[in-house]
């Protein structure tokens, strides 16, 4: 099948973990109205506030954790593939328990609810930004990931990232050259670097690359002192934006046809092209 139609959730997601769950539930069931039949999640869409991510970190780590289980059961429902954002998770994928951190993991479910595949962010954001805020020390909390995830699904080969990891060009390549045809940027993006370099940077994996990008984004006020930048979209190939939304809740409904990624390799097959490895 070399067309399908992807769906991007955009959240302004809060500390309550309930009504956070509830509005990815109306928005997936939105999207499966829609025709959708790929769904993407942001980051901490079930949770933003990183003090609690050790409780919920240790309750994803369980065999069953529950997000991940209502997760599983809106792809079920829905028939839908969901390609989970992020979730705190106290146990690394070999199962080895995380002491006194967790990893934020992005998990992919079929439209069965099978879990299908789970990818470690790499790339953890320890900055300073001039906003409210200021000061973001994900490390620590969070252990990083240290492997590249590129899965098949019905339709294309999909690789996983998580936010930071889009100003890393060697994650994109790498997962160029275990085949994806569509990356996917769940992501958290603060307003200040978002309108700086949020756009730029999606077009840029996407123009480098050749592939698809889905950059799903927090989109609003979640604090006195959190503000996300919103502007989830889609990008083809060429670089061009298919489809935006700007800031607050929504889905973005979009129709990839992976003859048009085709088409571009073919015409310039810079993949091949590369003299430096």
């Amino acid at each position: 099948m070399s067309e399908f139609t992807l769906a991007i959730v955009q959240l302004v997601s809060t500390s309550d973990i309930e009504q956070n769950l509830a509005r990815v539930e109306h928005w997936v069931a939105e999207a499966a109205g829609g025709g959708a039949q790929l769904v993407l999640l942001p980051e901490n869409f079930a949770l933003f506030e990183s003090k609690r991510s050790l409780d919920i970190g240790a309750a994803e780590a369980e065999s069953e954790g529950p997000i991940r289980g209502f997760i599983a059961g809106l792809a079920k429902r829905f028939g839908v593939w969901i390609i989970a954002g992020s979730l705190p998770c106290a146990q690394r994928p070999d199962g080895a328990p995380i002491d006194g951190r967790v990893r934020s993991a992005c998990w992919v479910f079929d439209d069965s609810g099978a879990t299908v595949a789970r990818y470690d962010k790499i790339h953890l954001f320890d900055v300073d930004v001039k906003d409210a805020y200021g000061a973001y020390r994900e490390s620590a909390i969070f252990e990083p990931g240290e492997k590249v995830v590129v899965i098949d699904t019905p339709w294309i080969r999909v690789g996983l990232s998580i936010c930071y990891d889009l100003r890393f060009p060697e994650l994109y390549r790498a997962m160029a050259e275990q085949g994806a045809e569509l990356v996917t940027v769940p992501s958290a993006f603060t307003y200040v670097t978002g309108e700086a370099h949020w756009e730029t940077l999606l077009r840029a994996r996407a123009i480098e690359n050749q592939v698809f990008i889905a950059a799903a984004n927090q989109g609003g006020i979640h604090s006195e002192s959190r503000r996300t930048y919103g502007h989830s979209m889609v990008i083809d190939p060429w670089g061009k934006v298919m489809a935006g939304l700007e800031e607050g809740e929504g889905v973005i409904l979009s129709t990839l046809n992976k003859a048009e990624l085709q088409e571009v390799r073919a015409r310039m097959p810079v993949l091949t092209h590369r003299r430096l490895k």
